[in-house]
């Protein structure tokens, strides 16, 4: 571990100086002053094609971040956790989403120790460290790539049930609608992918499309509302919890296991033996709170300590994707991250796509003052991936102190934003266009669309291209109102079509990003103590709501409270 704070390294020294000789060179400047300029920035890998050209950047800025990078060891820690060691310093584990991914045959260990539950939507611990694997205090290393697929083998076995109308509701009727209840990681990355990869779920990519939705929110509204239209007798629940006692996901829960009770009583007259165990399966390491809540252990999929949960769609927290676009198409998905994963790590840095993307990011929020990441997906599908990264991102690097507890002294993650194009370009896009903030953006498209219509594809990605030029290039008029400057860096990311197979890649791009960036600031990227103080909180207050105790919060909190309190009678 690099022990030096990375803003006293003679890199960082070097990249200040640096930023300030090239600050006020243009885009259009860099382009005129090399004509080799695109062959240079631009990299082909994993089925992805990644330009940096039209960033406010040279070839000398990317040695130096790339210098800065080896100073702080940023390959070392990457070896470091594809090889299971514990970088996850604060809960004394291993970091080995990477393994989900793996094929089967190969070889991963996993530096276990005793610890709490990494899953980001609990606080809750598990210790799973027993008297026989524990060895002079650490727990000895063993190959995990069996567990791995032998929940993959579990998972593709039911999804094949369900897809197949063998697995039925206590009613004898096969599932036609699945509903996932999780929260955080263990929602919004299936809730993304299954988005993005809708098309894969209906013919002609599958046979049978099954209606999949997502509850998160414990909001009365969200389950209220995804549970319309649905019919109790054909619909599957998938609770996602590593220790089953998530407050958000357990209420929603019980009040999908209350609407299916009452359903099944209403046309059926009485409720059917089993009920719950044929309707509700689960995500979860906790077979205790499970089979009291009337779920079948046979049918609870686990994983593992060593995946955070905004790094688990590709584990049993995808169950549901896998149900969407069958047990090949999850395949497909995985195959996608893997092969990102070995581009990571074994390509130099200077062609490194996910290494060069956060090398990039961090020039931009360290030494150009940029607070923000756009990205914007040229595809609706991807609607909610700006969302997804956004937890990926802050929740991974949004930290105030390094893997010492030291106070840092610079930025860490800027604000990660976005929406899909072309609806963005009637909104957001003006301040992108002629504001006074610099916002890196991440424009992603496709050569081929998921859904071809007419020449709407064509049309759509005529506007990707002219987007890019024009915030590079701009135009001069000589009304300051219609004047654009140009010079808003952009970072073009094409594949051929959004497939399993690039939606994994594009998954896996960002993660690599992202842990780029936080080895360079020296922080962990892996915890996410942050959720934790709010929740503690509202589980104190909230039997408050419904009392006349007395309130001992700060003035505001109390009088908000009092306001609630006296209003909820009316």
């Amino acid at each position: 571990m690099n022990i030096t704070p990375v803003d006293q390294t003679d890199s960082w020294q070097d990249l200040l100086d640096h930023a300030e000789s090239i600050r006020d060179v243009a885009i259009a400047d860099h382009f005129a002053g090399n004509g080799d300029r695109v062959d240079q920035l631009s990299h082909e890998a994993a089925g992805l094609y990644i330009d940096f050209s039209k960033n406010r950047l040279n070839s000398d800025t990317l040695n130096l971040l790339i210098a800065l990078a080896g100073e702080v060891g940023l390959v070392g820690h990457r070896d470091a956790m594809f090889e299971g060691r514990r970088i996850n310093q604060t809960e004394d584990r291993a970091v080995l989403h990477t393994a989900l991914r793996r094929p089967a045959g190969d070889v991963v260990t996993v530096e276990a120790a005793s610890g709490g539950d990494s899953d980001a939507e609990s606080t809750e611990s598990d210790d799973n460290v027993t008297e026989e694997n524990v060895i002079e205090g650490n727990v000895t290393e063993e190959n995990v790539i069996e567990d791995v697929h032998q929940v993959l083998d579990q998972m593709a076995v039911f999804a094949g049930q369900v897809r197949s109308e063998q697995w039925t509701g206590a009613t004898g009727k096969p599932i036609d609608a699945v509903v996932n209840i999780g929260i955080g990681g263990s929602d919004l990355g299936p809730m993304m992918a299954h988005r993005a990869l809708r098309p894969y779920g209906r013919p002609p990519h599958s046979d049978r499309e099954i209606d999949t939705r997502f509850v998160s929110n414990i909001d009365p509204a969200d389950v209220f509302e995804t549970l319309q239209g649905l019919d109790p007798e054909t619909t599957l629940f998938i609770v996602v919890s590593k220790t089953f006692g998530t407050i958000e996901t357990l209420t929603n829960a019980r009040s999908a296991r209350q609407w299916l009770l009452d359903g099944l009583r209403e046309a059926h007259d009485s409720e059917p033996n089993g009920a719950v165990a044929k309707h509700f399966v689960a995500v979860s390491t906790n077979a205790e709170r499970v089979a009291d809540f009337g779920i079948d252990t046979d049918n609870m999929f686990r994983f593992w300590d060593w995946v955070g949960g905004r790094y688990s769609v590709a584990s049993a927290v995808g169950l549901s994707l896998m149900i969407a676009v069958g047990p090949d198409g999850f395949r497909q998905f995985l195959d996608g991250m893997h092969e990102m994963d070995e581009h990571f790590r074994q390509a130099p840095l200077a062609e490194n796509l996910p290494a060069l993307m956060g090398l990039i990011s961090l020039w931009y929020t360290n030494f150009l003052g940029a607070e923000t990441q756009a990205v914007l997906p040229y595809s609706d599908h991807l609607s909610r991936f700006p969302a997804y990264l956004q937890q990926l991102e802050m929740e991974s690097n949004g930290k105030g102190v390094d893997r010492l507890g030291r106070t840092l002294t610079v930025d860490t993650c800027p604000v990660v934003w976005g929406e899909p194009g072309t609806n963005g370009q009637h909104a957001f896009y003006q301040l992108i266009h002629q504001g006074t903030r610099i916002v890196p953006s991440d424009f992603i498209g496709f050569v081929h669309p998921s859904d071809p219509v007419g020449n709407h594809h064509d049309l759509l990605m005529a506007n990707f291209f002219a987007q890019t030029e024009a915030l590079a290039f701009g135009r001069d008029h000589e009304d300051p109102q219609r004047r654009f400057t140009g010079n808003r860096p952009t970072t073009t990311i094409m594949a051929d079509r959004l497939d399993p197979l690039t939606l994994g890649r594009l998954i896996a791009l960002y993660e690599h990003k992202t842990f780029t960036m936080g080895v360079i600031w020296g922080i962990n990227s892996f915890d996410q103590f942050g959720v934790e103080l709010g929740k503690e909180m509202a589980t104190a207050i909230e039997p408050e709501l419904t009392s006349d105790a007395d309130l001992e919060h700060d003035p505001s909190t109390n009088r908000a409270i009092a306001h609630y309190r006296s209003r909820r009678q009316l």
